[in-house]
Order: structure tokens, then sequence, then C-alpha cells
């Protein structure tokens, strides 16, 4: 008798110290309020960098911190850039991104024009100081992409050697579409070589409602695959996450290295509170205990609804969550983690 309860101790102590080796990071979810768009940049000297669209629209907002959790109350936060008062750039600024490219920093976001406020480009500031939160963001212009019309959500990525591009962007021949996604390699961190070529437009339901959208394209490389995570349909509840799928040694430039995922990969989820889960980002962070985590930023509500439009309504909010892979090695981002008990967050705009 007692060396079964010594062995069913032994056995429950072992099960325990297995569950804590590899239990998982848990983050103050929302790690920041009232931020939506959001990305992570994780650079060689220790900090990560977060930038993300504001709710008033009108400028770009660097932070910086050494953990996710200490990125909504850091300090070290800079209006790095304001929009101008007439002309290109005056509207709608939208989805940033800071990327280091051959030791010079890089932010490439979505801007209005101020009288045509849906007349949006892509353009690109760059600053060569080691710390981006110093020094002087010079405007590198428009980066220009197929046509001039919409386009939007700029990320910018390195396979094999190779830099690309990929975005949304609005085809003049396919009026009844808002967006598809399209993917060049790049000659330059602020241009690209050619045109982009069509890897993903909205075609299932999920992706349609109230708008066609395919939007906020995001890429993880790993297990042998590059996988491209995208936001489809309304921003309200029912904005979600599609995902691409291709081989690492594909031609990211051909459509058909591209596999689309049928169903959403993240959605709604009305237990956990989180409505309307998209435009994310991808961070690789070490645990504390030497073990690498996926972290995926993504934003949405705590509630479903919305008056008026979706987006005026300034409660989109930056979550992470630790991402689990399957046995096929492909990733699995759900269910979505609810937001830390008793945490709250303005109810309006400041």
């Amino acid at each position: 008798m007692k060396i079964r309860l010594i062995s069913g101790l032994l056995s429950t102590l072992l099960l325990f110290w297995a569950t804590a080796a590899h239990a998982e990071s848990t983050f103050q979810n929302p790690i920041i309020t009232q931020r939506a768009d959001g990305q992570v940049y994780k650079h060689t000297d220790g900090y990560l960098y977060y930038m993300g669209t504001v709710p008033e629209y009108d400028r770009l907002e660097l932070r910086r911190a050494k953990t996710l959790d200490e990125l909504g109350t850091t300090k070290e936060l800079k209006t790095i850039w304001t929009k101008h008062a007439t002309g290109q750039m005056g509207s709608h600024i939208w989805a940033p991104e800071i990327h280091n490219i051959d030791g010079k920093w890089y932010v490439y976001f979505a801007a209005g024009e101020s009288r045509n406020v849906w007349t949006i480009s892509v353009f690109a500031l760059e600053n060569d100081e080691a710390n981006p939160l110093e020094g002087t963001w010079n405007e590198k212009g428009q980066v220009k992409l197929n046509w001039n019309t919409f386009a939007l959500d700029f990320t910018t990525f390195t396979h094999k050697g190779q830099r690309y591009g990929i975005w949304a962007e609005k085809d003049p021949a396919a009026p009844t579409i808002n967006s598809s996604l399209y993917i060049a390699k790049m000659d330059s961190p602020t241009s690209i070589v050619g045109k982009g070529v069509k890897i993903s437009t909205p075609e299932f339901p999920w992706e349609t409602v109230k708008y066609k959208v395919n939007e906020g394209p995001a890429v993880l490389i790993k297990n042998g695959r590059v996988f491209l995570t995208y936001s489809a349909s309304a921003t309200d509840f029912n904005y979600c996450m599609g995902m691409l799928t291709a081989k690492e040694d594909a031609d990211l430039l051909d459509p058909k290295s591209w596999e689309k995922a049928k169903e959403p990969v993240l959605k709604t989820d009305e237990k956990a509170g989180v409505f309307g889960p998209g435009h994310n980002s991808f961070i690789t962070l070490d645990d504390g205990k030497g073990t690498l985590e996926d972290v995926i930023i993504y934003h949405a509500r705590s509630y479903k609804d919305i008056k008026g439009d979706p987006l005026n309504d300034p409660n989109r909010c930056q979550r992470a969550q630790v991402i689990h892979w399957n046995a096929d090695g492909t990733p699995n981002f759900m269910p979505p983690v609810p937001d830390a008990p008793g945490k709250k967050f303005p109810a309006v705009a400041p």
C-alpha cells in the first residue's frame, strides 16, 4: 500500500514538474489599450519596439520596453511624426510598422489625402540613429506599388537572402473587391521590383462580411513553411484572421505556391470576451528560462456591440498570447486568451 502511495505521489510530482517546466508565458492582456494594428519589433539592442494605430488617426507614436507587459506603461514613448495639414499624408494615418534594415530604421505607414481621405497610399520614414526614439525621422516619400488609389498595411521580411514586401491594395479593375494581398521583391528599403503579384483575394463568406477585405498581412517562417496571416471582413466583431501557407523553398511570387485556409484561424470568441481579433504581428521571445516562444500580437475589442462606424470606436486593444503548434507543424492560434481579470481600460477616447 505504501509503495503504491509513494509511486502515485512520485507520478504526481513528475507531472507537476513537467508541466511547470513547459508552462507557457502569459501576458497582462490587453498589453496596450486603445491601440490597433500593432506591430512589435525585437531588436538586437534587447528592446521591443512597438507601433500601432492611434484612435485619432493623426500621428505616429513609437514606444519601447524590455517586455511586452511593460509596453503599455513605458515612459519611453514619443510621437515621431504628425500628419500634414494639407495634401498627401493629411488623414487616416494607419497601421505603422518599424523595421531595422541595413543599420537604419524605417517606418512604413498608410495615409490618406487631407481632402480625398480614402485616397490612401503607403509612405516611409527613415532614421539612422541607433535609438529610433532619438534623431530625426526623414520622409522618404510614397512607396510606389501597383496603383495609386488605395493601398495600406505594408510589411516586409527576408527569406533566403531576399527581401520581400507584402501589402493590401484595391485593384481598380475589380471595383467590388475592397482589397487583396500582393507580394513583390524589394530592391531597396523603400521600393519594390516591378509590380506586385496578387496572392489572395476575398472569396469565402467569412472574408466578405459587409466588406470584401484581405488586409493586415504578417509573416511567420517555421517548420519548413512560410505562414502568412491576414485579416478579413468589416472591422467590427466580424473581423477575423485567415492564413496562407507556402513551402519554404517555393517561389513566393507564384500565386500557386500559396494554399489558403478555408476557415478563419482566429475569430471572435464570446466566451473569452474577445471580439473582432485581427491585424496581427509575430515575435519570438525567451520565456526567461531559456525556452523560445512564438507569440502573436493582435488587436480586438472586449465587447460586441458598437454604436456607429467601428472605425470611430477607440477600444481596439493590443493582446498577446503564445502560439501553440499542431502535430503537423502548423500554428494554432485558438482559442483567444481572455483579458486579465479586473483589468480595466477607458470606454471612450482620452
